[in-house]
């Protein structure tokens, strides 16, 4: 017998997974699948029901239960799934009672209608070197293409104290790097006594922390960057330099059409602003590509951001609608020209990250050993090495020669 859980979908359902494996075997659940889903677009969600049915084949006898965004928004479809035997909504995942038996088949409440994220039992993450951090969930924009606020309710914010005090545990337990993760992490503290912005809480984390030895960010909102957090990241080392923008467009039309609450000049000014306060840093963006009525120019300003930002890493998403979504009901691009743009944004993110690789030759970076032979530098390069270092350590590398995707690491 096992506890089996799949994870789709972001780092912070990565975090709630962890939280689930110890919540379930706190409630005696020892033979089980859980699958914690995804909705960012249809493809996550229908390799989460391939994924099921796979299971189901794989372990016939074992409960399987279903939970995360695509659970919570669609219930029925996974309860009308014959290899499903509980549906949870994002809330009731997180509840230990959830998993101690019961009569309710679909249990998924009111996402809205849910308090402040509450701390969850993590001491660790199985696999993994370094630790995640919820700091917020949910989120009150409404972007017309997205659909994962119906799965993660309003904006809610982990208290400082709780943050650092979960973050303690996981240094304690000796790990050197800490991700802070949620929907919309730059919308943090708003809903909180004093309005503490995300510089605040990273101010406060470093403090309380000093045997932390690396702090990274997950996706951030360029609409929303706080002036205390670009004072950080200007003068604290222990901050990454490395940051992830929430870009999704270059053309500003499209940017409107999106509802996004940023400019093309104000994308490039964030780069901008990150590369003069922290010289070298590596930045990464999300860009949809196909979006409906986008045409050939729109996509060419989307296409050059990526070299004129100078971004280092491209997270590409063919356009999916979403239903529900206002975008779903926008005149929609052919599906092949989708494709053949996101294969083009691709390209020029594969020939971004090789620009980036060849630029750190000859660099000393710090990196942080995932598993031996293979790690990540302070800008989340991926590093291969020869040299015997133990998982979870950071050692620092001379870096020897670089490929289109990987560096080489050598003892400093």
């Amino acid at each position: 017998m096992a506890l089996d859980i799949v994870t789709f979908g972001c780092r912070l359902n990565a975090f709630e997974s962890e939280a689930i494996r110890r919540h379930a075997e706190s409630a005696g659940l020892e033979d089980a699948v859980i699958v914690n889903t995804c909705a960012v677009t249809a493809e996550a969600e229908r390799q989460a029901r391939q994924t099921i049915r796979k299971l189901r084949r794989q372990r016939p006898d074992a409960p399987m239960i279903v939970t995360g965004c695509a659970a919570q928004i669609d219930p029925a479809r996974f309860a009308a799934m014959p290899e499903v035997d509980r549906v949870l909504g994002n809330a009731e995942k997180l509840e230990a009672r959830s998993y101690r038996g019961s009569s309710r088949r679909v249990a998924v409440g009111d996402v809205f209608a849910a308090g402040a994220p509450v701390p969850q039992p993590i001491d660790g993450f199985e696999g993994r070197a370094r630790a995640l951090v919820q700091v917020q969930q949910g989120c009150d924009h409404r972007c017309t293409f997205c659909v994962i606020p119906y799965g993660r309710g309003a904006s809610r914010s982990v208290p400082v104290a709780a943050a650092v005090a979960q973050a303690r545990i996981l240094v304690e337990r000796g790990y050197r790097e800490i991700v802070l993760t949620g929907v919309d992490i730059t919308a943090y503290g708003i809903d909180l006594p004093g309005r503490p912005r995300l510089g605040t809480l990273c101010a406060n984390l470093l403090r309380a922390l000093p045997a932390l030895r690396r702090l990274r960010l997950s996706s951030l909102d360029v609409a929303e960057i706080d002036d205390e957090f670009w004072s950080l990241f200007a003068g604290e080392p222990r901050l990454m330099p490395h940051l992830h923008l929430s870009l999704q467009a270059g053309d500003d039309l499209i940017l409107k059409r999106m509802k996004r609450r940023h400019s093309r000049a104000q994308a490039l000014a964030a780069a901008a602003r990150a590369r003069r306060l922290r010289p070298g840093a590596a930045l990464g963006a999300d860009l949809i590509a196909g979006f409906p009525t986008e045409s050939e120019v729109m996509f060419a300003n989307t296409l050059s951001l990526v070299e004129e930002a100078g971004l280092d890493y491209l997270h590409v998403f063919p356009f999916s609608p979403r239903p529900g979504t206002p975008a779903a009901r926008m005149p929609p691009l052919p599906r092949d020209l989708v494709r053949e743009r996101a294969a083009r944004l691709r390209d020029a993110g594969a020939r971004a990250l090789a620009r980036s690789l060849a630029g750190r030759v000859g660099d000393v970076a710090t990196i942080l050993v995932e598993r031996p032979g293979f790690g990540r530098s302070e800008h989340h390069a991926p590093v291969r090495f020869a040299q015997p270092s133990a998982p979870g350590s950071v050692e620092p590398m001379r870096i020897a020669a670089a490929d289109a995707t990987i560096l080489d690491g050598v003892p400093a």
